[in-house]
């Protein structure tokens, strides 16, 4: 090779050097962006947070490189490692064997090395010649990155976790928008963590309570119950004569008893086992039960600690938002300061929670916090409120340490005596003890006569109550569940079981999912009891339309929305308003009954309402009073379809068909921790001037003066005399005492008869807010105290737990008129055992009706309530107007009266 040679050749290779050279720059380069995207990928994936609502991934301001590597990656042109291998292995062998004739040391290269130089040039000429015009070209482009950055959300970025994705489209969420959830998630899960111990306080309490009832009822257990305990296998002489009585005398010595002559280790042994399964089962089967009378210390202690706990239950009512948060717990903690974004893979259809996405559920964490925090800044408020005492204190330290607190309007002080608040308002205290367990539900019971497949979709219904702020009992969950799943429904509870409460807990789960328009038609009785119920239980707002401000009332219900409490009449002047709202989102019917007449003007108007909202549900504890149709009627108006199929002559098959649109419970299926409810039927002699008035009203054939006539004599009047016996005993007892009658004349000579504090009477004419103002009156008086009232106004809408004792001065023509005037007092919330007393003259009116009216009670039982009684023959519909004939002919007859 000659000089000229070399030349060319020296040429030739310098060119393929930078080639090759680029060529493994290239393929280095191209290695780094795949291997920093690998990075990136196994950063990211280890830092993304599996949730229910799917993958999340957050990015912090400092992820800018992650995603370029991606994009990087992405932008990556074609290879072509060929091409490349060419470069840098074929010609990079060619150049390094042509080196050595380059240069000086061609001097010192053999002829087997300079013959293998020779080829290599001229390889090397011929790859010069082919790469000339291509290799700078395809090494740029190689070695450059095409297009623009790729959209981290893009297909073609390669990412395995985008890529291998199969739900809805992956989407980003900005910092505005998840920037509160740690916080949220911390304020929470504090809030829970706080209420963990007062709910743990309350319920050890409750075990006292429990504990101390078992060791007085093992303190009056013999010990020959050990005998029976084993089946008569130990001899328990030797205890006798030790004068151990009792099992609860036998656990108190323990072991010591092998001390004791003729009883061995083995003997102490048997007779300890006897003693302590006989506790164990007194203990399974004593319930938590707060004694009224006797307010023994631990239930003291029990109600103070439930106060506490309810004074500081701020997740109350937040099932739903607690198991948001707890889910969403993972992502808070996965979240920083500097995180800018969330990537959000969603859940595939049917993979997810049915509570909504995401972005719904971080919402609804954010707003539980917030409701948190507007709630302690109230009670922070001078006056507003306290921080109850530690639940870990002791009693002394907790009752020193106690300031006022009002957690409700009305309530008594928990640093004062926790009785007072208790018999202010036993009915929230009861739910407290059967949400800790204390109260034991028959959950079948709960469920009325429903098919098994409704009750399967009520059990799957969520119910949100972050609007509500009372707790509710099983049996009240499910009917609201009912409402919300059937969306028309008659709910005909017995009286006493808190239907308002249950409506209340279907207007806050609506008002929880954007509904924000209901409407309570209710009698004017009981606007004001409505009104209440609505502002202390939940956090709806309550316009009372109805007296002189409905009309500005009205205007404001329309314009900022809540739950408008109106009557029957008032809906005469305010219907053709009413029918232009377009999303009256449910409509509540309280005393459904009223509008048991489908020609009645007051029924026009409130089915028409039916009709427009969304949903409805008709209240009433007595769905038949008087004939089936009634019944049917009422059902008629959520569901013609179940009527128009339903035979009214067989009452199973009726009440299975009616099913999907009514439930009923009776308390003794429900309320198990009711106090007893006795009823005494008193017959009474009519008095000589008795039987006077009453022959006179036969005469006469005045049915009306016929059922007034045993008291009408005032004092003279046998009924009366043990009326005033009657009040004079529960003065003595510490009683308050109801007295129902349905005539005026009746309850004036009895309001002016009876001794000490009378209230009343409670009649139609009076206004529906003296009512209550009477009924708070007479629930703040001593014992003794008697609440007048005809029992048609009286007997209707009120709660009147305070009193104990009811007198019916009369029988009435309706049973389920009676029942819901004793359910004003016989009702959950009840503390004390509640007497019936029924004054009835023998051989008169009053014996008539009770005899004819036994077979109405039949027909209801059959037809409207859960009953296991067949159809007979004697069950039939019984009008008041053929009441009345039946009972003046039956007297006329037996007193001998001519007809006229």
């Amino acid at each position: 090779m000659d000089k000229a040679e070399r030349e060319l050749v020296r040429a030739l290779a310098g060119d393929l050097e930078g080639w090759s050279r680029r060529a493994a720059e290239v393929r280095q380069w191209r290695r780094r962006v795949a291997a920093a995207a690998s990075e990136a990928e196994r950063v990211l994936a280890a830092r993304s947070v599996v949730l229910p609502f799917g993958r999340v991934v957050p990015f912090d301001s400092s992820d800018s490189d992650v995603v370029r590597a991606l994009s990087d990656r992405a932008r990556l042109p074609g290879a072509d490692e060929a091409f490349l291998d060419r470069l840098t292995g074929e010609v990079r062998r060619a150049l390094d064997e042509v080196a050595p004739v380059l240069g000086l040391r061609r001097f010192f290269v053999g002829s087997a090395q300079r013959r293998a130089a020779e080829a290599a040039a001229q390889y090397l000429r011929r790859e010069h010649a082919a790469l000339l015009a291509e290799a700078p070209v395809r090494l740029e482009r190689m070695g450059t990155l095409t297009g623009a950055p790729v959209p981290l959300l893009s297909p073609s970025l390669g990412w395995p976790l985008v890529a291998a994705h199969d739900g809805p489209a992956p989407f980003l969420v900005d910092r505005a928008e998840f920037a509160g959830l740690p916080s949220a998630l911390d304020r929470i899960a504090a809030a829970v963590a706080g209420e963990a111990r007062y709910r743990s306080a309350a319920r050890e309490a409750g075990e006292g309570v429990r504990e101390a009832e078992v060791r007085r009822l093992l303190e009056t257990m013999p010990v020959d119950a050990l005998k029976q305990a084993t089946r008569d296998r130990l001899r328990l002489g030797a205890l006798a004569d030790a004068r151990l009585t009792t099992v609860q005398q036998v656990l108190d010595r323990g072991p010591a008893l092998d001390a004791l002559p003729g009883v061995g280790e083995t003997t102490t042994r048997r007779i300890l086992g006897a003693a302590h399964e006989l506790r164990c089962v007194t203990h399974e089967e004593t319930p938590v039960r707060i004694d009224v009378d006797g307010r023994p210390p631990e239930a003291t202690e029990l109600l103070r600690r439930l106060a506490d706990w309810d004074a500081n239950r701020e997740t109350r009512s937040a099932a739903d938002d607690l198991w948001v948060a707890g889910e969403l717990a993972p992502l808070g903690a996965a979240i920083r300061p500097t995180t800018e974004y969330l990537l959000v893979l969603p859940s595939p259809p049917g993979r997810g929670p049915e509570r909504g996405g995401l972005r719904e559920g971080m919402t609804a964490v954010v707003r539980r916090a917030a409701m948190l925090d507007a709630g302690r800044r109230r009670a922070a408020r001078p006056g507003a409120g306290r921080t109850a005492a530690r639940p870990d204190a002791e009693p002394a330290a907790a009752r020193a340490g106690a300031a006022p607190v009002g957690n409700r309007a009305g309530r008594e002080e928990p640093g004062g005596d926790p009785w007072v608040d208790y018999l202010a308002r036993p009915a929230d205290y009861i739910a407290m003890l059967a949400e800790l367990g204390f109260l034991t539900e028959d959950e079948n019971a709960a469920h009325g006569d429903l098919p098994e497949d409704i009750i399967e979709a009520v059990r799957e219904q969520p119910l949100r109550t972050e609007y509500l702020t009372a707790s509710l009992r099983g049996y009240q969950g499910f009917a609201a569940r009912f409402a919300l799943v059937q969306h028309k429904v008659l709910v005909g509870d017995e009286m006493g079981l808190g239907k308002t409460l249950e409506a209340l807990a279907v207007l806050a789960h609506l008002r929880s999912r954007g509904a924000n328009r209901f409407l309570v038609v209710c009698p004017a009785a009981v606007v004001s009891n409505w009104v209440r119920e609505v502002e202390s239980k939940s956090r709806l707002v309550a316009h009372r339309v109805h007296g002189p401000d409905r009309e500005r009332a009205a205007q404001k219900w329309l314009r900022d929305g809540g739950v408008a409490v109106t009557t029957y009449e008032t809906l005469g002047w305010w219907g053709p308003a009413l029918a232009e709202v377009g999303d009256l989102a449910c409509v509540v019917v309280d005393e459904a009954h009223y509008v048991k007449n489908p020609a009645a003007r007051r029924t026009v108007r409130t089915t028409a309402l039916i009709e427009q909202a969304d949903r409805a549900i008709l209240l009433t504890g007595t769905p038949l009073e008087n004939r089936v149709d009634e019944f049917r009627t009422l059902i008629s108006y959520l569901r013609p379809d179940l009527v128009a199929a339903a035979r009214a002559g067989a009452p199973r098959a009726f009440r299975r068909q009616v099913a999907p649109a009514y439930l009923r419970r009776n308390q003794e299926d429900v309320l198990t921790e009711l106090p007893e409810l006795i009823e005494v039927e008193e017959w009474l002699p009519l008095s000589a001037d008795d039987s006077i008035a009453y022959r006179e009203a036969v005469e006469r054939g005045n049915f009306m003066a016929m059922r007034q006539a045993g008291m009408l004599q005032g004092t003279e009047s046998e009924k009366m005399r043990r009326l005033v016996e009657i009040v004079a005993e529960a003065e003595e007892n510490h009683r308050r005492v109801l007295v129902f009658s349905y005539f005026r004349e009746v309850l004036d000579l009895v309001a002016r008869s009876l001794p000490g504090a009378v209230f009343g009477p409670l009649t139609g004419s009076v206004p529906a807010g003296r009512r209550q103002e009477l009924v708070d009156e007479f629930s703040a008086a001593e014992g003794g105290a008697a609440l007048v009232a005809q029992i048609v106004a009286g007997g209707v809408g009120l709660n009147i737990q305070s009193a104990s004792v009811v007198v019916l001065c009369e029988p009435q023509l309706k049973p389920t008129t009676e029942t819901q005037a004793i359910a004003r007092a016989h009702r959950m919330g009840q503390v004390q055992t509640v007497q019936v007393h029924r004054l009835l003259s023998e051989d008169s009116v009053d014996q008539r009706i009770v005899e004819l009216l036994a077979r109405k009670t039949q027909t209801f039982d059959e037809y409207a309530r859960h009953s296991d009684l067949a159809a007979a023959p004697e069950a039939v519909d019984l009008s008041e107007s053929e009441l009345v004939r039946q009972v003046v002919a039956t007297e006329r007859a037996r007193l001998s009266v001519p007809a006229h």
